[in-house]
């Protein structure tokens, strides 16, 4: 198992449980688990858990499809703005933003649609930031074996916007370089100026 899955679950999701636990939760809090409008909760909660965890049921390779082709390009390739969602693992809350991606090829590019789908897949686990700039960044490394590559996520956190300190505000950038973008100055303010840019054209 490579370092960017050992955070895997040994099993698939068990709604039954999920949804007796959440009955147990209701009751906890005061709730009354009979009353009408929360009857389907604890069913509609595992729904939820199981799509807002399923990058935990995906892997890599199958996301990729064999989308990696042979090109001789070695120009800066950069998807900005992806929408992320995740769950922060020590509330459980969202947390939310977008990942800017760039990489520079090694005689290999990938499909763009891929960019994104591997940032789902590592946002749909319970997550910090931190990790999950760095797992997008790795897997994309490790798949394209390219000159470089940078990952840029900036997301706000419903753990310090609805309770903690309560800043409505506050937003938290992370980042991870690897390769040229971390080696090469001139590389890694390319990337970031690219990203920052409010248009382009």
């Amino acid at each position: 198992m490579s370092d960017i899955d050992k955070y895997l679950p040994k099993s698939q999701i068990d709604h039954g449980k999920v949804a007796d636990n959440m009955k147990a939760v209701l009751e906890a809090i005061g709730e009354d688990p009979q009353r009408e409008g929360l009857l389907k909760t604890p069913d509609r909660v595992a729904g939820a858990y199981d799509f807002l965890t399923s990058g935990y049921r995906m892997k890599l390779e199958d996301i990729v499809n064999n989308a990696v082709f042979s090109d001789a390009n070695d120009g800066m390739v950069i998807a900005r703005d992806i929408e992320v969602y995740s769950l922060c693992e020590h509330h459980m809350l969202p947390f939310y933003g977008r990942a800017h991606i760039g990489y520079i090829p090694n005689e290999k590019i990938i499909g763009l649609s891929k960019l994104a789908r591997i940032a789902d897949m590592y946002a749909r686990r319970l997550q910090v930031q931190e990790r999950l700039t760095v797992e997008i960044g790795q897997a994309l490394f490790d798949v394209l074996e390219p000159q470089g590559v940078g990952v840029v996520i900036k997301c706000k956190h419903m753990c310090m916007m609805m309770r903690g300190v309560e800043k409505q505000n506050s937003e938290v950038f992370t980042s991870s370089m690897l390769g040229s973008f971390r080696s090469n100055e001139s590389t890694r303010s390319e990337f970031l100026d690219l990203i920052r840019t409010p248009h382009i054209m």
